[in-house]
């Protein structure tokens, strides 16, 4: 009964979803952390946590279970330690932290959570011991020792040379007027502190770490018996200015300040909110050449976007980041964000010159370098960062270079630099007028696109769309990665170069030499109007040397019987475009004869019926061409292995008598033509299944012939 009743729990449990356990609410991400230090700590007695030592600095934290595994933070070693859980404490002689630390007031916690020099400090005010000591109930967010020794030295003067005003206002604005343990310390949420009703900003990320003013929870949630200390990193000061406050006083955000009252988004830095500024510094706008300056200064779409992208959604503190997270930006972009020892990084690279500026609504980190989205780039800029340069050469030398730096719509189709391995070609009115037709007219997404559509270049061609299962096609040229979307233009980045279509399948196979007796053929079963009218085909085009391979009578019949050259040239048509991009490891296309051609590809060859197409991706205006060095022959066509031939092994005939449910069946049997053998008893005729006598005795050899013998159920 018990059983059942602990299961029905758990089922309830379950069905009530991640946000409800038997034990009751979620636990913040700082318990959950809090619980994977204590499991991994567990074998060295109760109540010890596993904690991680940066090596070479007194930084410890809490595990998680990647961390763990990983051993890192920020991309430096760690160390593993054990040590007794926030709470507790060793007994001599006995394994782990058995006892709870014994309840005291604030003051005296203060020394146990080796927090001396805040206790120290409370000594010197006349008012806050007393306070410490006395009945009520608060929350003092204590600076550890370390972090009182590492204040400059003049605001440590400042603080210690007025007691009891400076020192005694320091201590009060770390300190809160109720109980606030860390599953009441939301992300986003501000504290009414002790010093003039001033607010703490609390953030608690993901990763359960938990920052107070963006100093970081070392040990929470001591209790005290009026009240709760956790001790923390830092020093905290009060916070009076909003983000834009803050710009309109820094000298080094001179440009900065004329770019946002330009953009109008002085607005956004002012609102209420929790953001984290990438302020850029002057230095940062003078590092990109004055023409793109000039030109995203200018245009205030494209400045917004700019300035957008340095704001991130959420206010992220630099202790909160102990490895490279994705973080959105109000522009809609993703930024990663990391770091490299104490370097905070952007996107990889070590830009932050100066972190954790507060403000009444968010961080400011500032940075040396511009981080240009796309959308305020043009696309000689989104090319200049993508594997499409030797590409951008080739329309540059062509003298197409304004039509990639301008204020027209379009999307330009790149091939990646692979493409031309073997050598570009030459700068002629031919290639100019090839690149014009990877210039659509429009600037369009890859999402929108669909099967069938058909887009406008600058040369004047009208180019298809083929979607497939795996790949989206634009003529014979698939998409080979994402496309980037830019302040006019599109860049699609190419697998190849694109070759517009240049007649319809007829004029394809006329003006080619090599498909002469093809179009003979085409011509003589009157399939010549088939491949001239509109339409998709997909044609597999056997070559002369395909039609000089197949014997002289063969060949002959063939030509001589129309409806029959019909037949099995419409077998190499299929009904549909398909592409060499568009196919993946085995495609059945159907034929107009009927029957399905099976069509793969595999390093780059393309097969079709299991024989290699010679060139793939000749473009028509109602199809595409393969040309193939062989003659495709329909199922019915192709020579079939018969059942009464001798056989190569007794195996194999075994295999070919099993194959039939209902024979008549005889007690003699010819083979190959062959009575190998007189009727062994009365012969039957039976119209019921027929099974295979055991092999060791219905089969046996007598030189030259085999007996077959045919067991038949009475």
């Amino acid at each position: 009964m018990e059983f059942l009743v602990r299961l029905l729990a758990l089922a309830l449990a379950l069905a009530l979803g991640p946000a409800v356990t038997l034990a009751g609410p979620a636990k913040s991400p700082y318990q959950l952390v809090l619980q994977h230090s204590r499991l991994r700590g567990r074998q060295h007695g109760p109540n010890v946590c596993a904690v991680q030592k940066l090596i070479g600095t007194n930084k410890k934290y809490f595990t998680n279970c990647k961390q763990w595994y990983q051993r890192k933070i920020c991309g430096k070693s760690t160390v593993i330690s054990y040590e007794c859980c926030p709470g507790y404490e060793k007994v001599p002689g006995e394994k782990g932290c058995p006892a709870a630390l014994p309840l005291s007031n604030l003051y005296e916690t203060l020394g146990v959570v080796g927090s001396t020099t805040t206790q120290l400090y409370t000594d010197r005010t006349e008012k806050l011991r007393p306070e410490m000591e006395g009945p009520g109930s608060f929350t003092i967010f204590a600076p550890s020792n370390e972090a009182w020794a590492s204040l400059p030295a003049e605001v440590l003067d400042s603080l210690v040379s007025n007691v009891n005003i400076e020192l005694l206002n320091a201590l009060r604005y770390h300190m809160v007027d109720r109980r606030v343990l860390t599953d009441e310390l939301k992300h986003g949420m501000s504290l009414t502190s002790m010093y003039q009703n001033s607010n703490i900003q609390i953030h608690h990320y993901p990763n359960g770490i938990v920052t107070v003013n963006c100093a970081r929870l070392l040990k929470a949630d001591h209790h005290a018996t009026n009240g709760v200390v956790h001790l923390i990193d830092k020093v905290i000061s009060t916070i009076t200015n909003n983000i834009q406050q803050i710009i309109e006083i820094e000298d080094t955000f001179e440009t900065l300040r004329a770019a946002v009252a330009a953009s109008g988004l002085n607005t956004v830095l002012e609102s209420d909110g929790q953001f984290t500024l990438l302020a850029p510094t002057n230095e940062a706008f003078e590092k990109i050449p004055a023409e793109t300056l000039n030109r995203i200064l200018g245009d205030p779409e494209a400045l917004r976007d700019l300035l957008n992208n340095h704001i991130l959604k959420s206010a992220m503190c630099a202790e909160a980041i102990v490895a490279g997270m994705s973080m959105e930006t109000l522009e809609g972009t993703t930024l990663e964000v990391g770091c490299s020892g104490d370097m905070l990084t952007v996107n990889g690279k070590a830009i932050i010159s100066n972190k954790d500026i507060l403000a009444t609504n968010g961080v400011i980190h500032f940075i040396d370098e511009l981080l240009i989205p796309d959308s305020a780039k043009t696309l000689f800029e989104l090319a200049a960062e993508s594997d499409v340069s030797t590409a951008i050469d080739l329309f540059r030398q062509a003298g197409l270079g304004t039509h990639l730096s301008g204020n027209e719509r379009l999307t330009l189709l790149a091939p990646l630099n692979s493409v031309f391995k073997d050598g570009t070609p030459r700068i002629d009115a031919q290639t100019k007028n090839l690149l014009l037709n990877h210039i659509v007219k429009d600037q369009v997404a890859s999402k929108y696109l669909y099967h069938g559509q058909t887009l406008e270049t600058l040369g004047g061609k009208k180019l298809r769309v083929f979607v497939y299962r795996n790949s989206l096609c634009i003529e014979n040229s698939c998409i080979a990665a994402h496309d980037k979307r830019g302040r006019y233009g599109t860049l699609f980045t190419m697998d190849r170069m694109l070759t517009p279509p240049m007649g319809t399948v007829m004029d394809i196979l006329k003006g080619d030499s090599r498909f002469s007796m093809l179009v003979a053929a085409i011509q003589s079963a009157g399939l010549t109007e088939t491949l001239n009218r509109e339409g998709v085909y997909t044609v597999f085009a056997p070559t002369n040397e395909a039609f000089q391979a197949m014997p002289p009578g063969e060949l002959n019949k063939l030509l001589g019987n129309a409806k029959e050259l019909a037949n099995i040239l419409k077998y190499h048509v299929g009904d549909e475009i398909l592409v060499s991009g568009g196919i993946g490891a085995l495609v059945r296309l159907k034929s107009l004869q009927g029957d399905k051609l099976e069509v793969s590809s595999k390093n780059n060859v393309v097969n079709v019926n299991k024989e290699p197409v010679a060139e793939a991706d000749i473009m028509a205006t109602n199809g595409v061409v393969h040309a193939i060095t062989s003659i495709l022959q329909p199922p019915a066509n192709r020579p079939q292995e018969r059942g009464d031939e001798l056989a190569d092994s007794a195996l194999e005939i075994f295999k070919q008598a099993s194959a039939f449910s209902r024979v008549r069946c005889l007690l003699g049997s010819r083979l190959a033509g062959t009575v190998v053998g007189p009727p062994l008893g009365p012969m039957k005729d039976l119209s019921r299944p027929c099974l295979p006598w055991p092999l060791s005795q219905s089969l046996f050899e007598t030189s030259p012939h085999f007996y077959w013998y045919i067991h038949c159920p009475s």
